[in-house]
């Protein structure tokens, strides 16, 4: 009875959070699954089952799961090469692959990307949130979840953007300036005046101001569209409930073309996660940590199961958990309510949801948006120096001008790319110790850990070293030396000798002048090491 109390007591906190992911999560799972052209109560089913289903599985407090935009070109892709029961398939098997990999303990992958990474693409998304919903707010973009390019194609965020002032819809620009104005009023005013306005969260104010205004403005200059309201498939009876179930056709599971897709959804889908999980670890205000294996098999669970009733794949995504986060969540029942009220919603009161404005849910996730690109982390990462800036401005650019996993992909190179350039410039330090003997004499300590990568710069060194010269080899402080950098010192001893070089070697084992053969004194060096 005392797990069950500590799970609960923070009802007030994950009750209002769950609200807030409920209405943030229903139109993305319609539009993801439109963008996917799969049917729109097939996103739902994700939705939920990545809110309950996962969200008793996994062990994060703060992820939120669902149907990812990320996962949506190849879920175009395959539906359109395999169909919609094959792809189910796919899915499912997809699951079990995600199991796999967790057993494997591969959730360790997430922990390889660099914090300027991380920190780029939650703002790079923070940034896609308020540009795709900026059409939205001012009511001219049809599409439930908004595009998903920022220049290609006849119709992107930026022709949108550019056609706002032609295509302004009075009524949704009205009622989303108000429902901006209670959130900022509820954040920055009324959430410190009593308990209350804690509990009754700013964003479902906003929505139920929001449907007020739809239906006392009908038939008038400030009417607000079908085409501009929530569109939750409406069942006329059990029966057409049931029927929007479609299942897999297992008959093609000896398809190569159902693996390769199953390899790939198991893939992208397990390195959106687990970025996901390292990026709301980092925006966790209490900073838990998640075990990474144990949501990967969450995951492989919610996609077994999502895959077999007609789901699209689910991931942990960042929209929704950074929501949760936001909204002051304490624990994983926010997530797991979020789906029960998906759930409910689509069974007792679809009618309802389909009156409320899509520029409501804009002005909610401007706010999220600018959480998580706020001016302020741009100043702070250029404070932090170049080898902090230059990755996670390209990871954000790349994000906003291209997408989400080529944002993350060409980020993590320019952050490889520093650590193997400041290798090159840190594998050793040379210095002029003056004259002995009427011979310059040099001094070269190498780093902790000298590898192949500092092969250019030790040669290049060793070479410009002038005859007739002293060569004080410090290798003390070396705990790992690449064979290659040994067959480099075992060359330059032979040079040496013809440029009237001297070499003293300093080491643990003592002094040694001019060595007979580096590759013999470190096969007996390095392992006392």
């Amino acid at each position: 009875m005392k797990k069950t109390n500590s799970i609960f007591r923070f009802w007030k906190n994950d009750l209002p959070a769950s609200i807030v992911v409920f209405f943030v999560a229903l139109p993305l799972c319609l539009g993801i699954a439109v963008a996917s052209d799969a049917p729109p109560f097939a996103g739902l089913i994700a939705g939920i089952i990545g809110g309950i289903i996962v969200g008793v599985i996994s062990g994060s407090a703060v992820g939120v799961s669902g149907p990812a935009a990320g996962l949506a070109a190849i879920v175009l892709a395959s539906i359109a090469t395999l169909g919609y029961e094959a792809f189910l398939v796919s899915v499912v098997l997809g699951g079990v692959i995600q199991i796999l990999f967790g057993f494997l303990k591969l959730g360790i992958i997430g922990y390889y990307f660099p914090s300027s990474v991380i920190k780029g693409m939650l703002t790079g998304i923070g940034i896609i949130i308020i540009l795709k919903q900026i059409p939205h707010f001012f009511g001219i973009d049809k599409d439930p979840e908004g595009n998903f390019v920022l220049f290609s194609g006849d119709s992107n965020i930026l022709s949108d953007i550019i056609g706002i002032p032609q295509n302004l819809g009075l009524g949704s620009t009205v009622i989303a300036l108000l429902s901006l104005g209670i959130l900022i009023l509820w954040s920055q005013v009324l959430n410190n005046k009593h308990n209350i306005f804690k509990i009754l969260q700013g964003p479902l104010v906003a929505v139920v101001v929001g449907v007020l205004f739809f239906v006392f403005t009908k038939n008038s200059e400030l009417d607000v569209s079908t085409s501009h309201l929530v569109q939750v498939p409406v069942p006329d009876s059990i029966d057409s409930f049931f029927g929007q179930f479609t299942f897999p056709d297992f008959s093609v599971i000896g398809m190569t073309e159902v693996w390769i897709t199953a390899f790939t959804i198991a893939l992208v889908a397990s390195l959106e996660t687990l970025l996901c999980v390292e990026a709301t670890d980092k925006l966790d205000p209490e900073k838990r940590v998640t075990p990474t294996n144990r949501e990967l098999f969450a995951q492989g669970t919610g996609n077994i199961l999502s895959g077999l009733v007609g789901g699209i794949p689910i991931t942990q995504v960042i929209v929704r958990s950074s929501a949760n986060i936001q909204s002051g969540n304490k624990t994983k029942i926010s997530a797991i309510v979020h789906g029960l009220l998906l759930l409910i919603s689509v069974i007792v009161i679809p009618t309802a949801l389909n009156m409320i404005p899509l520029s409501v849910l804009a002005a909610i996730l401007f706010v999220v948006g600018f959480k998580l690109a706020k001016p302020s982390t741009f100043k702070t990462m250029w404070k932090a120096g170049w080898k902090q800036f230059l990755p996670f401005i390209v990871t954000v650019l790349i994000i906003v001008f291209k997408d989400l996993l080529w944002g993350i992909g060409i980020g993590l190179a320019v952050g490889i790319f520093i650590v193997l350039f400041k290798s090159f410039q840190n594998s050793h330090f040379l210095h002029k110790e003056g004259e002995d003997d009427g011979k310059n004499s040099m001094k070269m300590t190498f780093a902790e850990e000298v590898t192949f990568f500092n092969k250019a710069s030790i040669i290049q060194e060793l070479d410009q070293i002038p005859e007739n010269s002293k060569l004080e080899l410090d290798v003390r402080p070396t705990r790992y030396l690449d064979e290659d950098i040994i067959e480099i010192l075992e060359d330059f001893s032979i040079k040496a000798k013809n440029r009237n070089i001297d070499i003293k070697l300093y080491s643990e084992r003592g002094v040694v002048e001019n060595p007979e053969s580096f590759i013999e004194f470190f096969k007996l060096e390095l392992p006392q090491k």
